[in-house]
């Protein structure tokens, strides 16, 4: 991998991480009130918003992204489904024992008692 291109996932990853700390306050973790189901419905419904908008373009998401002129664009629903896989894969990882407990920085997401983990 290029080294650019690593700046820019770690720029990207970090990013969202700060994005899911700002959430967190507003929303805690009313991601997952409905459990499995309810996530999953979250994940179904950003994705449905962005099929929506690519078949107006034959499925081209650079091409979607160019004619969109939403002022957030397509890439807020890309980082938004992104975030939610994060929350979800975090969870799932926590469930499978994957996760270290003790690790403030691998559970950064993790809920317990109702609150996420913050630093």
């Amino acid at each position: 991998m290029k080294k650019e291109l690593k700046t820019k996932l770690i720029d990207i990853a970090s990013n969202d991480v700060t994005a899911l700390e700002m959430a967190e306050k507003s929303y805690g973790n009313s991601w997952k009130k409905r459990g499995g189901v309810g996530a999953y419905m979250m994940l179904a419904r950003k994705w449905d918003r962005l099929e929506n908008q690519c078949k107006k373009h034959g499925y081209d998401i650079f091409l979607t992204s160019e004619n969109d002129k939403r002022p957030e664009g397509i890439i807020d629903d890309i980082q938004d489904l992104r975030r939610y896989l994060i929350l979800v894969e975090s969870e799932l990882m926590l469930s499978k024992g994957k996760i270290d407990e003790e690790d403030p920085e691998a559970n950064l997401f993790r809920e317990d008692r109702d609150e996420w983990k913050t630093r």
